[in-house]
């Protein structure tokens, strides 16, 4: 069995290392350009590129899957599977009907539960307790495409999104091996999904990164966690704006303005919000390195009183 991946973020990576491990045949590896980053705007590979060049894959780079000779170009190999991974890009017909197995995808969500491109964060912003993978035969629709294996996994109550994505991507590793045993032995189990019970989980946009103090507690406490570490909530106070990776819910109230400073701790800085408090413990100002609360106010004087998000 032929099988072509696509995949570019590090989600991505623990599905390439088991099929590898397994000793799955991987003809080709089809990932993002290389993206310019950071100060200096040098260019810098996609995390699936670097693991593939560590393990002798060939690999394609094109600006635009749907581009003719993108499609050519995947067709060539001649995959009797295409397995996909969070790799970024729409993929177009004329490369899903192409392999006689067609094309899988592991999704990070129990489908049709938050189909696109964010439901991890989506998933916490919501308060979930459980999400889940899915592995799902992809059709031209937005993760429309029957389901062939699902797994729950449970949202830690102080699981942020970079933690559970990791969790997810291993699980989801997992659960795809076990899809391509079953694919290969003849099996090709699938059941369509219910379309009445769809939610969407729509791209963060960069309003919702703003921290609106005048929610409860707990509304922005899964906000943050949402967010966190990136790009991660953020509030200000004047001029300043910093992001907060990390909170702890206190259920108590004081009569003040949501996003008043009320009290700072060893331990964090309590901010009020419209029910109960927040004690923040770790977070960043533009520019400057992530750390705890206690080492943030050596450097940048916060008092009580203060109010955030003015």
């Amino acid at each position: 069995m032929k099988i072509v991946f696509m995949g570019t973020s590090e989600f991505s990576i623990p599905s390439l290392q088991k099929m590898l491990a397994a000793e799955l045949k991987i003809i080709g590896v089809v990932t993002q350009p290389d993206r310019p980053r950071g100060r200096g705007q040098k260019l810098i590979p996609s995390p699936i590129k670097e693991f593939a060049l560590q393990h002798g894959l060939e690999i394609y780079q094109p600006e635009r899957i749907r581009d003719d000779q993108a499609i050519d170009y995947v067709r060539s190999w001649d995959p009797d599977l295409i397995v996909v991974v969070s790799y970024g890009q729409i993929i177009p017909p004329e490369i899903l009907e192409f392999p006689r197995l067609g094309c899988i995808n592991v999704h990070a969500s129990l489908l049709p539960r938050y189909r696109g491109a964010a439901p991890i964060q989506r998933a916490i912003m919501a308060g979930e307790t459980i999400s889940g993978v899915t592995i799902m035969a992809m059709d031209q629709g937005l993760d429309t495409g029957d389901i062939i294996m699902q797994l729950p996994v449970k949202i830690g109550a102080d699981m942020d999104y970079g933690i559970y994505a990791e969790v997810l991507a291993n699980a989801g590793a997992d659960l795809l091996i076990d899809t391509l045993a079953v694919i290969k032995s003849g099996s090709y189990p699938r059941r369509k999904q219910d379309s009445h019970k769809a939610t969407y989980a729509h791209m963060i946009s960069r309003e919702e990164e703003r921290i609106k103090w005048q929610q409860p507690a707990l509304t922005i406490y899964n906000q943050i966690r949402a967010l966190s570490p990136r790009p991660a909530a953020y509030t200000s106070l004047g001029d300043h704006r910093f992001k907060i990776f990390s909170t702890q819910i206190i259920d108590k109230n004081i009569s003040t303005a949501p996003g008043e400073i009320t009290a700072i701790n060893p331990t964090g800085i309590v901010v009020q919000c419209a029910e109960g408090m927040l004690e923040i413990s770790d977070l960043q100002l533009a520019g400057k390195k992530r750390m705890a609360s206690s080492e943030f106010l050596k450097g940048f004087k916060l008092k009580i009183g203060d109010v955030l998000g003015n």
